[in-house]
């Protein structure tokens, strides 16, 4: 791991290389802007991170080795939770429930944006419209988000998350 100290957690912004694809749309559900690249070239990688001044996620020993190279986190396990658990302990993140969980779209990176529930109703099913009231709109990709079933089951999977990352 090289880094540089970050006073706010939330500033933190993360590239993920090609081979961290679900971890990049998990850190995106906790909150931070996280680029994902399929592309795998090394140079484009480093660059790109030093020019957004993005800390690199990669799994790639031989990347890691490279002179010169960006801030950087070396990510050892191949399963996404476990994965986070490195990043938050690594770096020694807050992570906190409804901090700035679901503040971005977990496909585009777009930050999301409240949406008054009298406006929604054209946009999604009616039992979704009935059932809940709170919504928000991904203006990049032009997604609704409520908070339903699929919402409860990541929070669960959040907290299993946090707890692991603070034992």
């Amino acid at each position: 791991m090289k880094m540089k100290n970050t006073t706010n957690q939330q500033e933190i912004k993360f590239l993920a290389d090609s081979m961290l694809g679900r971890l990049a749309k998990w850190l995106r559900i906790f909150g931070y802007d996280t680029t994902y690249v399929a592309c795998s070239k090394d140079s484009f990688l480093i660059l790109t991170a030093r020019k957004e001044n993005r800390i690199l996620l990669t799994r790639d020993t031989r990347l890691i080795q490279k002179r010169n190279i960006c801030d950087f986190l070396f990510i050892k396990s191949d399963h996404w939770d476990e994965q986070l658990v490195e990043i938050i302990k690594g770096l020694k993140l807050n992570i906190q429930l409804n901090s700035h969980l679901f503040s971005r779209c977990s496909i585009c990176n777009t930050p999301t944006l409240t949406v008054d529930k009298k406006n929604i109703q054209p946009y999604v099913p009616p039992y979704v419209f009935t059932n809940n009231s709170d919504f928000v709109y991904c203006p990049f990709c032009n997604k609704y988000y409520w908070k339903g079933t699929h919402w409860k089951k990541m929070n669960q999977k959040i907290k299993k998350i946090i707890e692991k990352s603070s034992s």
